[in-house]
């Protein structure tokens, strides 16, 4: 039996297509039914999009919590219905003031730990339907605040009314909100005009594959650039098991850490065989001398049946 193909294929989105639309690009492309992405982009967002491909789609959640780094270009004195130039304008106001020190300043208190309200037009589920459903219908609801994480706000240049940041932030963090809520703090609104997602986890745009490149008849050159599956879980630290322990690991059974293993901060592991090969994600256990098995991949081993 051939191996399972799997992965991960780094795509960069232009504006004006989904994430769906790429994810869909990437099944015809390469003809392999489970294929998913790691972090939603808005449609008028471009940047990194990774696609995880195959038995890679158990590493979706594992992905879209590492941390992610956009390079946005503000405009101040605006206010719109999506948080964004494409929306609505609700309010325009003068932006009068504004320099380096003074929005250097009010960006201070968004970095840390913050709250921020899910935007109307976004994917969150209320009561079954989609966020945006409603917005489109011209419905608002309430919507509970959110804890996320910015790790990092930095301010590249600024000509008003426009400036231009590079924002690291953690799973979850509405860009978009972020903008609009430093706009709101310095009084004069503000909404993002472009969005670029320049990294996702490891993956960079500057490694990413281009729009117009996922195409089947090229099909061969595509499954060159898709990565191995560990790839997504890089910094992690790594459990190697000898040959009866990955048996008992693919098998749904907590085993022994070797001696050997090397210590890392944080409480799962990328668990391989002795040829390298991932058997999947692993969780330490009794005092950290165990790993216990929490997701299995059947990555490139001959022999493993690929489940639909």
């Amino acid at each position: 039996m051939t191996p399972t193909r799997s992965g991960v294929l780094v795509a960069a989105k232009p504006a004006g297509v989904t994430s769906f639309d790429v994810v869909a690009a990437v099944r015809r492309a390469l003809s392999v039914r489970r294929v998913g992405h790691a972090g939603t982009l808005d449609p008028d967002a471009l940047g990194v999009l990774p696609i995880l491909i195959g038995e890679a789609t158990k590493l979706m959640p594992y992905l879209a919590d590492q941390d992610k780094e956009y390079r946005v270009t503000v405009r101040f004195g605006v206010t719109t219905d999506t948080l964004d130039a494409g929306g609505r304008i609700v309010t325009t106001r003068p932006v009068v003031g504004l320099d380096r020190t003074t929005l250097e300043t009010a960006m201070r208190p968004f970095v840390g730990r913050v709250r921020q309200v899910p935007p109307m037009f976004s994917a969150v589920h209320h009561g079954g339907r989609r966020l945006y459903e409603l917005a489109r219908e011209g419905r608002e609801v309430e919507r509970a605040p959110r804890d996320v994480v910015v790790h990092a706000i930095d301010l590249h240049q600024i000509a008003p009314p426009t400036a231009e940041l590079t924002v690291v932030c953690g799973k979850g963090t509405y860009v978009r909100v972020l903008v609009a809520d430093l706009g709101e703090a310095l009084g004069y609104g503000a909404v993002v005009e472009r969005l670029v997602r320049t990294r996702v986890g490891p993956f960079r745009l500057v490694d990413a594959i281009a729009w117009e490149s996922i195409d089947a008849k090229a099909s061969g050159a595509l499954w060159d650039r898709v990565l191995s599956a560990d790839v997504a879980l890089g910094g992690w630290g790594v459990v190697e098991l000898g040959e009866t322990a990955a048996r008992a690991f693919v098998h749904g059974q907590a085993v022994p850490i070797p001696a050997s293993a090397p210590t890392a901060p944080g409480a799962f592991r990328r668990v391989h065989d002795v040829d390298g090969r991932l058997l999947g994600v692993g969780e330490l256990a009794v005092g950290g001398s165990y790993v216990r098995p929490v997701r299995i991949l059947h990555v490139d081993r001959p022999g493993t049946r690929v489940l639909p």
